[in-house]
């Protein structure tokens, strides 16, 4: 008789798992930014990692995983903005909704569609790529223009060949490897003859609400 069910396995393999890549993938973010980049912009192993964790593993695996991530985010480097008094200010949580927004984007793009398909995953991190540049080049622009101070912002034309496709390219580059740990060494085991879909509603939604 075994002392640990199939369930609580689960949970524990998630969280150890989980824990083991954000500490890994941060890292190596942190440390080697220069070895990751192209062009003037970096791969954002975090930013994928949470994607790919929402499009495999479901909505509560990309929500969580990227609050947490984005948590590190934060804590680690968070962005700073011109404030309304034109001071120089560290801003709070803004790693927090843009990772857990990417998460959750991940865990809902055509997945039940294309039953989580490895190719496909590749252009939802594209896709989702695309949406946090383009949401952040307006972001920032309508800010600088609201509060009348110059932007650092290129063009929209230079700005999509010199930071919007080599962005692309470099997450789509990093996912890769990333497909490759979470589907034969991620958090959820996809062993077996077993649908996708009801492996992740197994093992990867219901599991949260256990821990």
């Amino acid at each position: 008789m075994s002392i640990v069910n199939t369930n609580t396995r689960s949970r524990i393999r998630k969280v150890v798992v989980y824990a083991i890549y954000i500490i890994l993938l941060s890292s190596i973010q942190v440390s080697f930014p220069d070895k990751l980049g192209f062009a003037g912009q970096t791969a954002d192993l975090m930013f994928v990692f949470v994607i790919l964790s929402g499009y495999f593993n479901g909505f509560w695996d990309g929500a969580i995983v990227g609050f947490v991530c984005g948590l590190v985010r934060d804590v680690f480097s968070p962005p700073a903005v011109v404030g309304l008094d034109g001071e120089v200010r560290v801003t709070a949580f803004i790693g927090v909704l843009t990772l857990f927004a990417a998460g959750i984007v991940g865990s809902a793009f055509f997945t039940k569609r294309m039953h989580r398909n490895v190719p496909f995953s590749i252009v939802a991190v594209v896709f989702v790529t695309a949406c946090y540049k383009i949401l952040g080049f307006l972001l920032i622009f309508g800010w600088s223009t609201m509060i009348d101070v110059p932007s650092s912002l290129y063009s929209p034309s230079t700005a999509f060949l010199y930071s919007f496709l080599p962005q692309l390219l470099l997450n789509a580059i990093a996912a890769i490897p990333l497909i490759f740990l979470l589907r034969f060494l991620g958090p959820v085991s996809y062993r077996g003859k077993a649908e996708k879909d009801k492996i992740v509603d197994k093992q990867g939604e219901g599991t949260w609400l256990g821990i």
